[in-house]
């Protein structure tokens, strides 16, 4: 699983069932028949631009959930391109399949979205260099600040069921973010879900995965082939560590995937791929956060 060297390869290249289940169902679905990436909702949506106060200052976030009712709550954590449409998209999705869904700008505390450029080059040695000094601008301090601020305002929310957890996702170096999160807020953080996450698994004192001890979350991780090809023993370090923590994760390598591959709007996004990530977290966020 990546760090910041495969991220050039990224730049490169009826019945009485509820709504959520009916989101689900429709996705299984969609993998067979290649239904249009936002056809399947089966929620009115309703979202907006939001700001959050936090200790380091003003996060600006977008916020979207089903008209009406009280829906679990999702935090998602983008990749290093940062708050965008495409994420804006993704989480109109999910707020679809009957979820108060939160995505998040993790480098508020430099700049305001968009953080990066539009059509990104990040083998342009300047656009890089931009990219990884926000990247590095995290760690899990921040990610503890930011997850408690970003689990209130979702909790204080009239469209969140506070009775039921909350899941979070992340993609490529929002996976750590994800597990930070976890640690951070376990008894709320009931899901993760982490699409070619980098740097889950290390051989540092930092690493992410020294942290799963302390959660109480359910998980998926989504794999891209390339990173499993470059690090093949990190999937085996998740599984040990999740199976001595007796936390229940779906750990797969997705086949001919290359790093990056989920969010719509990657060159290296892979249809068929992405929507059995899409289901599979589905799956999780349907029985993690019931």
């Amino acid at each position: 699983m990546c760090e910041s060297d495969d991220l050039g390869g990224f730049a490169r290249d009826n019945n009485g069932m509820t709504r959520r289940r009916f989101g689900l169902a429709a996705v299984g679905a969609g993998l067979a028949v290649g239904l249009p990436k936002l056809a399947i909702a089966g929620e009115k949506t309703s979202g907006k631009d939001v700001e959050i106060k936090t200790s380091a200052g003003t996060c600006d976030a977008y916020f979207v959930h089903p008209a009406k009712g009280k829906h679990p709550a999702v935090l998602i954590w983008p990749d290093i391109f940062g708050l965008r449409p495409a994420f804006k998209e993704m989480a109109t999705r999910l707020a679809g399949a009957g979820y108060a869904v939160l995505v998040v700008n993790p480098f508020y505390r430099s700049k305001r979205a968009p953080t990066a450029p539009e059509h990104p080059d990040f083998n342009d040695p300047p656009t890089r260099e931009a990219l990884m000094a926000l990247k590095n601008s995290l760690n899990a301090d921040t990610a503890s600040v930011d997850a408690k601020a970003f689990v209130a305002f979702l909790d204080a929310q009239s469209s969140v069921d506070t009775r039921k957890k909350i899941g979070s996702s992340g993609y490529c170096m929002g996976g750590p973010l994800v597990f930070w999160t976890a640690a951070a807020v376990p008894e709320r953080i009931g899901a993760g879900a982490t699409f070619h996450g980098g740097g889950l698994a290390t051989d540092k004192p930092d690493s992410p995965h020294l942290l799963i001890p302390g959660m109480k979350a359910q998980f998926l991780i989504a794999i891209a082939a390339n990173d499993d090809e470059k690090e093949p023993a990190a999937k085996d370090t998740l599984r040990s560590a999740f199976a001595q923590a007796k936390l229940p994760a779906e750990i797969e390598v997705y086949s001919g995937t290359k790093h990056g591959w989920c969010p719509t709007d990657s060159p290296v996004y892979d249809h068929d791929q992405a929507e059995k990530a899409w289901a599979r977290m589905l799956v999780l966020f349907g029985k993690a956060l019931a």
